[in-house]
């Protein structure tokens, strides 16, 4: 009788310890999005002066712009790189792929149950808004798509035509590593700039 207290004892504090990190591990989340998305907003605020493109250079790990969806009312930072380290602070910028202006695929990548939460939402002719330190580009989806997780098809990092991609995992309700990966396609609008 003693050792089933004992051991139910000590399964109720293995619970509450796991529940106490999950929620930790969240609040950090939310609080390095925060800060992210902060940083994202001093680079675009219109009464600094404008970047020149050429001189734009984000780093590693640091906001580079911000990504805006009105559909589901969305202020989102990019952040360039997409290590998980990166992905915790907002959408990823998938290194090697372009940033607006540079004439070829444009890859962000987030998480689906934190910044693209409510991708699900998000139907064909939806408006996305790219801020940038040197300029707000306008993005309208054009297409969905739906494939494996290890398919790395979907970035070409192709130079020929301005293409904006969100990737994030799929399906959007699933626990645990997502079998499959969500695609979004988007062209910039004519009058995107």
């Amino acid at each position: 009788m003693r050792v089933t207290k004992i051991f139910a004892i000590l399964i109720v504090i293995s619970g509450l310890v796991v529940l106490g990190i999950g929620l930790w591990q969240l609040w950090d989340i939310k609080q390095q999005e925060r800060i992210s998305l902060e940083a994202a907003k001093e680079l675009v605020e219109g009464n600094k002066p404008k970047v020149k493109k050429e001189e734009f250079l984000p780093e590693t790990g640091k906001a580079s712009g911000l990504l805006v969806i009105p559909k589901i009312n969305a202020e989102l930072a990019i952040v360039e790189g997409t290590d998980p380290d990166d992905l915790e602070k907002g959408v990823g910028h998938y290194k090697g792929s372009f940033y607006p202006e540079e004439n070829g695929q444009i890859v962000l990548s987030g998480h689906r149950d934190t910044v693209f939460r409510k991708a699900g939402e998000l139907e064909l002719g939806d408006v996305l808004t790219m801020k940038m330190p040197y300029g707000e580009y306008t993005y309208e989806i054009v297409g969905t798509k739906i494939v494996s997780a290890d398919d790395t098809s979907i970035i070409t990092l192709q130079n020929s035509e301005e293409e904006l991609i969100l990737t994030t995992c799929y399906p959007f309700s699933y626990v645990g590593d997502a079998p499959d990966r969500y695609i979004m396609y988007a062209k910039r609008t004519s009058d995107g700039k």
